[in-house]
């Protein structure tokens, strides 16, 4: 089942809570091209998590327009535009009475899929994401771990094989083994199924590391959308100069404890970093 690639359109869209007392987005737009992956990025109650929210309509926008592959998503039912958009969250939602198995199979046996064709799908996906069947499909979620629970719930949101995928700090809850792990093989599942993607973050470094691009989000309006490569040379706003400083900090402490044999060389996320941050004064 191969997705067929989407795209996402944000025009002028302002969401209040409220009845605009205070806007929680005020007139955000973007564009997610084809296969590309946009990170909102931001401090917490900033608007990412709910600009997220309005692709698949979890939440409404107050004015303005949100479409998946030039569709206006006001006018498509939740059920049908949910079933083509993968939705992955940091707390994963996991039903623990359930197998490994059962839990990748929900929306399948919802709609009344054959067993055989389940069974296949569900194994097809466990294999995707590091968790053959043989082994995995029968465990329950408390026999996992962090990061193989946070993998079926990578199975699970693309079993329907969605053109767009939606994510949540899907990493945070992670430790810095598993989420490292996770992160790479994340980027390279979203590569090998063209899958236009936008995920919500408040780490720049995660940001800069697995971002097509990067939109940085302060009191509801987006300060700056680039590539990383465009965020490290040209930060153009003070807050998103800010959020840089970390990385940049991490990075000249690596590289010094590289330079003078300190105990660990760079990691190849370090490398990456340090590639993007070339030439930087």
């Amino acid at each position: 089942m191969t997705p067929i690639p989407a795209t996402i359109e944000f025009q002028e869209v302002w969401k209040s809570y409220d009845h605009g007392s205070t806007w929680v987005t005020s007139g955000i737009s973007f564009r997610v091209a084809e296969g590309e992956l946009l990170i909102l990025l931001g401090a917490s109650g900033c608007g990412k998590t709910t600009t997220l929210k309005m692709v698949n309509r979890l939440v409404e926008p107050t004015r303005g327009t949100v479409r998946v592959n030039g569709r206006d998503v006001s006018g498509v039912d939740p059920v049908t535009l949910r079933r083509g958009i993968g939705y992955v969250f940091q707390s994963i939602g996991l039903f623990p009475h359930l197998t490994v198995a059962q839990n990748v199979a929900v929306v399948p046996n919802l709609l009344g899929w054959p067993k055989a064709r389940t069974h296949n799908r569900v194994d097809e996906l466990l294999e995707l994401v590091g968790l053959p069947g043989a082994e995995y499909r029968n465990r329950y979620p408390r026999e996992l771990s962090g990061g193989q629970k946070q993998r079926v719930g990578f199975a699970r949101a693309l079993a329907m094989g969605p053109s767009v995928m939606l994510l949540d700090e899907p990493f945070g809850a992670l430790d810095p083994i598993s989420r490292d792990t996770l992160q790479n093989e994340f980027a390279r599942l979203r590569k090998k199924l063209n899958l236009t993607a936008m995920m919500v973050t408040h780490d720049m470094t995660e940001a800069l590391l697995l971002a097509d691009r990067i939109a940085v989000m302060n009191r509801g309006q987006i300060l700056r959308i680039g590539t990383p490569h465009e965020l490290m040379h040209d930060p153009g706003d003070p807050f998103v100069e800010s959020l840089l400083q970390m990385p940049r900090h991490q990075l000249q402490q690596l590289e010094e404890l590289h330079a003078h044999g300190g105990a660990n060389a760079p990691s190849h996320n370090s490398a990456h970093a340090r590639e993007a941050t070339t030439s930087l004064p």
